[in-house]
C-alpha cells in the first residue's frame, strides 16, 4: 500500500531548550536517587547523625536541647553532601567514561547541562530538607528566625559547595575526586561547626569559621536556634565562596 504524499511530516531537530534541559535534570534526579552510595552520603548519614546526636548525650551542644543546636548543622551538611561530595564523584565518573564528552556533543549546550545538573541537586535538596526537618520535628525541635534568611543562606551554601565540587570534579580523576570528596566529607563533618560548636577548637575556631560548611551552619543556626535576621557575615563568607568556586570551575572544568 502507498502511503499518500504529505501524510508525514517529520520535522528533524533538536527539541526546545527547556525541554532538553527538563528531560535532563529529571535524568540526573534519578540517577542520584537511585545511586546506593549517594543516597548514603545524601539521606542515610544526616539522617542518622541527627536521630543518634539528638537522643544520646555525646557532645556538649551548650544550654539548651541538642536538636535545636545540631538541626541546622545536619541541614547545613546534606546541602554540602548532595551539592559538593555526591555532585563531585558523579561528576567525575562520567568525565571518566566519556558521558560528559558525548554530551558536551549533544544539542543540549554545556551550560544547559551544568543547569540541569544544579536542579538535580537542588530537588534532591529539597527532599532532605523535607525528611530531615520531620525527624526533626519528631525529636522535639523548635525553630525559629525569618525564613527568607533560611532559603538565602541554602541558596548560596548550594552554590558554593557546586562550583567546588564541579571544580575538584573537573580538574582531578576520579579516583582522586572520589577520595578526595570523601575526606574533605569527614574533615568538615568534624571540623566545620556540623556537630561540635567552632568555640570547642580554641583560636582555630575563627579560622574553621571561614570555611563554607562552617558559615552555612552558623547561619542557619543563628536563624533558626536564636531567632537572628538575616546573617550578613556568614552570607558574605558563603558569597565569596560561591563566586570564587563557580568561577574557577568555569574556566578549570575539562570535559575529557
Amino acid at each position: 500500500m502507498t502511503t499518500a504524499p504529505g501524510t508525514y511530516a517529520p520535522r528533524p531537530g533538536a527539541a526546545p531548550l527547556p525541554r532538553m534541559i527538563g528531560a535532563q535534570a529529571a535524568l540526573e534526579t534519578r540517577m542520584l536517587l537511585r545511586n546506593g552510595e549517594q543516597l548514603l552520603l545524601t539521606v542515610v548519614i544526616p539522617t542518622l547523625l541527627l536521630v543518634l546526636f539528638s537522643s544520646v548525650d555525646v557532645v556538649d551542644t551548650g544550654s539548651g536541647k541538642a536538636v535545636d543546636f545540631l538541626t541546622p548543622g545536619i541541614l547545613a551538611l546534606a546541602v554540602m553532601s548532595t551539592a559538593f561530595t555526591g555532585q563531585a564523584i558523579a561528576t567525575g565518573f562520567e568525565r571518566r567514561y566519556g558521558v560528559l564528552k558525548r554530551l558536551a556533543s549533544s544539542p543540549l549546550p554545556r551550560w544547559g547541562l551544568m543547569t540541569a545538573k544544579t536542579a538535580a541537586v537542588l530537588v534532591t535538596e529539597v527532599l532532605q530538607v523535607i525528611l530531615l526537618t520531620v525527624i526533626a520535628f519528631a525529636l522535639g525541635w523548635s525553630p525559629h528566625g525569618n525564613p527568607a534568611a533560611v532559603l538565602l543562606l541554602l541558596v548560596l551554601g548550594t552554590a558554593a559547595f557546586s562550583g567546588l565540587g564541579l571544580l575538584m570534579a573537573g580538574t582531578l580523576k576520579a579516583e582522586a575526586t572520589l577520595a578526595a570528596a570523601n575526606l574533605v566529607f569527614l574533615l568538615l563533618l568534624v571540623s566545620g561547626g556540623v556537630i561540635v560548636p567552632l568555640e570547642k577548637f580554641g583560636a582555630a575556631g575563627h579560622v574553621l569559621g571561614l570555611l563554607p560548611i562552617s558559615a552555612l551552619s552558623d547561619g542557619l543556626r543563628d536563624v533558626l536556634q536564636h531567632g537572628a535576621g538575616m546573617p550578613w557575615g556568614d552570607l558574605a563568607i558563603l558569597a565569596v565562596w560561591a563566586v570564587v568556586g563557580l568561577a574557577a570551575a568555569g574556566k578549570f572544568f575539562r570535559w575529557e
